[in-house]
């Protein structure tokens, strides 16, 4: 890439520390290029209140605010609830709002005639792949400028002095200097006392926690909530029908006022090392705890355990950045089709972050109580379990048999 020839860079903007200086940075080191900012909004609420104005103030040409949420939620959160996908228990926050981002940011890219697409993603970090892997599925020849693997800033303290030289409003300062990602999923924390693995997150510090509360704060009486499932897909709330959207949003609401959905986890980063996080999940946690609680009577013991084996899979090409391949592509297929019995209501009961289960109800369940009692029954003939267990065992028996045998010699 000739930086002579970068004449207008689009930019995936957030607002945030990393991406409010690569503005004026970009002008600085790229022959003062055009600037063009696209902010994706995947639900990160208060955080895209001025983000044009502050755009345009800290250089940009102008600023896209692209509303992403419903294509989020039905096209990349929800397949991946329906697959039971969990990457070591994350849900997967950060990672499947990137694809849908990254692939309206190259949309925008081509139509503006950009010659290259520029994101504030570390070095150290995951989302700088899943960035440029969608940018290369969406727009393959495009160049990609990547600030922290050129500049000479190395830390986020140098980043805030950048910002300051350069009159470059902030919402952060030093001490309140977390690493967050927010949308409408989740909010992820990381950076300065949750570094060391030894530190317990200050859970009930004011202002750590913004999607609820911790569970030594939630109510002393449990909150029940009930759940429609279609095929797999949320359709009602306690008996009103919404879309997902609203579902995940009055979700976070419950959960997070009872403690609901806290994760603290030393994770293992696609670049190779661990890292040290804590999430917010609340709505995301109750809707995997219901799906699966509903797949548990409608899924065939066969379905169940390959689905589980490939969620696997699923939640790894998520994390990945691959959610543009045909392998993906491929797994969402099958699940797709496990979930065609997957139809029911789900009660939940949520007390001090706690997801307890308290009733689950399918047309389609394959759970019989006449056959599972421990009572009477005319449809089980205990008998029959002799002649399946010998078969069953016969392999055993003849390993033993033949052990036996050489041991005598």
């Amino acid at each position: 890439m000739d930086k002579k020839n970068i004449k207008k860079v689009v930019l995936a903007y957030s607002g945030g520390l990393d991406t409010s200086i690569i503005i004026p940075w970009l002008k600085e080191n790229y022959n003062n290029c055009e600037v063009i900012a696209v902010s994706g909004n995947v639900g990160q609420a208060d955080e895209l209140e001025g983000l044009e104005e502050k755009a345009i103030k800290t250089g940009a040409s102008k600023c896209y605010i692209e509303d992403l949420t419903d294509e989020f939620v039905d096209e990349y959160v929800i397949p991946t609830v329906k697959a039971g996908a969990l990457y070591e228990e994350y849900m997967l926050g950060t990672s499947f709002a990137r694809p849908v981002i990254a692939k309206r940011i190259a949309e925008i890219a081509k139509a503006e005639g950009a010659d290259a697409i520029c994101h504030g993603c570390t070095g150290k970090g995951n989302d700088q792949v899943r960035f440029e892997l969608t940018i290369k599925a969406f727009a393959p020849d495009m160049p990609i400028i990547a600030p922290w693997r050129e500049w000479t800033i190395k830390s986020r303290e140098e980043e805030i002095e950048y910002a300051e030289a350069h009159n470059v409003p902030l919402k952060i300062n030093r001490e309140t200097n977390y690493s967050k990602d927010k949308n409408l999923w989740h909010l992820s924390h990381e950076g300065l006392d949750l570094e060391d693995a030894g530190n317990e997150p200050l859970y009930d510090k004011e202002g750590f926690l913004e999607m609820g509360v911790s569970p030594i704060k939630a109510p002393d009486v449990p909150t029940y909530v009930e759940l429609d499932f279609v095929k797999g897909i949320p359709v009602a709330i306690n008996g009103e029908k919404m879309s997902a959207k609203d579902i995940i949003l009055k979700l976070n609401k419950l959960g997070g006022d009872n403690g609901i959905g806290l994760l603290d986890i030393v994770e293992n980063r696609l670049v190779g090392m661990k890292c040290r996080g804590v999430y917010e999940t609340p709505g995301g946690a109750i809707l995997y705890a219901a799906h699966n609680y509903l797949e548990t009577i409608c899924l065939d013991k066969m379905t169940m355990h390959e689905k589980q084996k490939l969620s696997i899979t699923f939640a790894e090409l998520v994390y990945n950045g691959q959610w543009f391949t045909p392998l993906r592509e491929a797994l969402s297929a099958f699940v797709d089709k496990t979930q065609e019995n997957v139809t029911g209501k789900v009660r939940m009961k949520l007390y001090k972050g706690n997801i307890i289960k308290a009733g689950v109800w399918s047309d389609y369940s394959l759970y019989s109580e006449e056959i599972a009692t421990f009572g009477e029954d005319n449809v089980y003939n205990q008998a029959d379990s002799a002649g399946f267990i010998n078969l069953f065992g016969l392999p055993i028996k003849v390993q033993a048999q033949v052990n036996a045998k050489n041991n005598k010699k």
